[in-house]
């Protein structure tokens, strides 16, 4: 058992290593490119003048951005994988994107004036959709995960349709909206950042402090129950977390698919189903796909910046299906 703990610690090192690197050769990409010894040196505060500009305005805020983001979304699937006990559950399927996303389009388009709000917004609309969807899912005995997959379901068509109105009716102003409803980073800068990340590092420390809880709903319903434990309140919780940072996300760069799904499945091939690996290695494997994706938008269509939602789309569609053909799903 001992061996095993160490050889997924060490499988979660060196994912991290493979993050350091990515990070370090994205940064370095583009239509500049700088080298990583250029890198280390603007780090320490001994690039040249150019070289600082373009690496502390541009390359180093939107490459932490993609690995905030990647983290949050990663976190947020492997929560709500373990409340619905259903490996098809992430923030999009559960309404939790769909209700953010409805908050910021609103305030981009109806009242712009209100931009510095959007964050608060995002996490209000993802948590109204949530309890929409609870509710709607809730009967005597409490929550079941297929009731909720199915009033995700509902919820999201619903969400679809206001996206699709206020698409229609402040269609003058859509084209500015566009690179968000496409989960873009691009244009996204030190501020940006520094708004997002104070919140995704609350729900981060939250998060870990879930994994008993995760665990606890592995285990399956009954066998919790018989531990004593309070199956709904559980899954509230956790619910919440994922929640929070899936909306946090969201209201900076839009709806990205596909990384609360199949990252959660990639580090259960790695790590095992055990939240004490799995949840590490879901926040490291979360942030290198997702930078992947946008170093990969942003420089093999150059001069087009092509949005990480569609890279992820594109690539994450049939990964998926390669998993469930395997049997993993």
């Amino acid at each position: 058992m001992l061996a095993q703990s160490r050889t997924k610690g060490f499988t979660i090192g060196i994912t991290f290593i493979l993050l350091i690197v990515a990070i370090i050769l994205s940064i370095g990409l583009g239509s500049v490119r700088f080298s990583p010894i250029e890198i280390i040196k603007a780090l320490f505060g001994n690039g040249g003048e150019v070289s600082d500009t373009i690496l502390w305005d541009i390359r180093i805020p939107r490459v932490t951005l993609a690995v905030v983001i990647g983290a949050n979304l990663a976190i947020s699937g492997a929560l709500l994988q373990a409340v619905m006990h259903n490996p098809l559950a992430d923030p999009g399927l559960t309404g939790v994107s769909g209700g953010a996303s409805v908050a910021v389009l609103f305030i981009l388009l109806a009242a712009p004036a209100y931009s510095s709000f959007i964050p608060v917004a995002a996490i209000i609309g993802g948590s109204l959709a949530a309890v929409l969807v609870y509710a709607l899912a809730w009967k005597k005995r409490g929550i079941t995960p297929v009731r909720v997959i199915l009033s995700g379901v509902a919820v999201n068509s619903v969400v679809g349709g206001i996206v699709g109105l206020l698409s229609l009716l402040y269609s003058d102003k859509l084209p500015g909206a566009l690179q968000w409803l496409n989960g873009s980073m691009s244009g996204k800068g030190l501020g940006d950042l520094t708004v997002m990340l104070p919140y995704s590092i609350i729900g981060w420390v939250a998060a870990l402090f879930c994994i008993r809880q995760a665990n606890v709903l592995r285990l399956g319903e009954q066998a919790a129950l018989n531990l004593g434990e309070n199956i709904n309140r559980i899954r509230i919780l956790l619910s919440f977390v994922a929640v929070y940072l899936a909306a946090v996300s969201v209201s900076t760069v839009g709806m990205i698919g596909f990384v609360g799904l199949v990252v959660p499945h990639m580090a259960r091939m790695f790590v095992g189903s055990d939240y004490k690996q799995l949840l590490p290695m879901s926040i490291v494997l979360g942030a290198l796909v997702l930078l992947v994706a946008d170093t990969i938008g942003r420089t093999f269509f150059a001069p087009l910046d092509i949005p990480a939602g569609i890279v992820m789309a594109v690539a994450g569609g049939p990964y998926f299906l390669y998993l469930m053909r395997k049997g993993d799903i």
